[in-house]
């Protein structure tokens, strides 16, 4: 969403973990849409786990809030994880 000044990246921050861009939760619509090729999600992993790592400190506990497991799944959509390999990303990370 723009007003009158320069495009916003589709980008967010906690605690809302909400897109600047459109306002969806994030990561939004948009940037899930972007391609992820093997040596994209490689250099994407270092960087959305210590993003996964702050959003599961703000976002779990939070009354209708994702748990852990959600969280990672979420930020990390980019990689096939079931719900075992998700949950124990989710004990590393808090």
């Amino acid at each position: 969403m723009t007003h009158g000044g320069p495009p916003v990246a589709h980008a967010a921050c906690g605690p809302a973990w909400r897109c600047d861009a459109c306002g969806h939760d994030w990561p939004c619509p948009t940037l899930r849409a972007t391609p992820t090729d093997a040596a994209r999600r490689a250099t994407l992993i270092p960087e959305y786990s210590r993003i996964t790592r702050r959003a599961i400190r703000d976002l779990r506990g939070r009354p209708g809030g994702p748990d852990p497991v959600a969280i990672v799944r979420r930020f990390l959509w980019f990689l096939p994880l079931t719900d075992a390999e998700a949950r124990a990303v989710a004990l590393r990370l808090r």
